[in-house]
């Protein structure tokens, strides 16, 4: 699907860690929930979620590693941990101004209830503007 030039549409999307443990019930609330937002929240117009097709990998070095790797040190060696994001959720909203409508809305919090349940806190998010 392309953009046109003067729709400034914008894709909220965020991959995040689930909770192991969380049960089928439990998915199927998200899913049923995530499946709801464009009805439910007018600046919401479609979503889409899912295992990643890959695992995103997210690596932080300890913090005396990061300070020599942000002085420029090439070769900073030291402990990382590896942070794996398996499931995401993209949702295509008018613009800009969406995000806080959608943050706002009532549905918001019966959604983050559902969500919370597989997913460990935190999430790797990017918002792409329409040109």
């Amino acid at each position: 699907m392309t953009v046109s030039a003067g729709e400034k549409k914008m894709m909220h999307c965020f991959a995040f860690t689930v909770i192991e443990t969380a049960t089928d019930a439990e998915w199927k609330a998200f899913g049923t929930a995530t499946d709801a937002l464009p009805g439910k929240i007018p600046s919401i117009t479609k979503v889409w979620h899912g295992k990643l097709r890959s695992t995103l990998n997210l690596f932080t070095p300890d913090a005396e590693s990061r300070k020599k790797l942000m002085a420029g040190d090439p070769k900073a060696t030291g402990d990382i941990t590896r942070l794996q994001r398996k499931h995401g959720v993209c949702m295509e909203m008018d613009g800009p101004d969406s995000l806080k409508a959608y943050a706002d809305h009532p549905f918001h919090k019966e959604w983050m209830a559902a969500y919370e349940k597989v997913r460990v806190a935190g999430t790797t998010t990017i918002d792409i503007l329409g040109q």
